[in-house]
């Protein structure tokens, strides 16, 4: 019975930290602060409880390895010039 209720202490303490940090993280995008990687930290937490936190983390993750791959594409330079 008490290991059962310390899970379920666990699980809530999770819950309600990941949303906190949710919230925290929106704020963050409109202040100086590192907003996006505490979303992402958030919906970590977030995804050990719920499934649609794992897919938007899913997501954002391959969003993250897209824009890096265009952001370090190599253009080829012309040999002419």
């Amino acid at each position: 019975m008490l290991s059962r209720t310390i899970e379920s202490a666990k699980r809530i303490l999770k819950v309600v930290l990941g949303f906190a940090l949710l919230g925290l993280g929106v704020a963050l995008i409109f202040t100086p602060g590192p907003g996006w990687l505490t979303i992402l930290l958030a919906l970590g937490i977030l995804a050990a409880e719920f499934g649609w936190a794992r897919r938007l983390l899913d997501r954002m993750k391959e969003e993250g390895a897209r824009l890096r791959a265009l952001v370090t594409r190599r253009v080829p330079r012309d040999a002419d010039a």
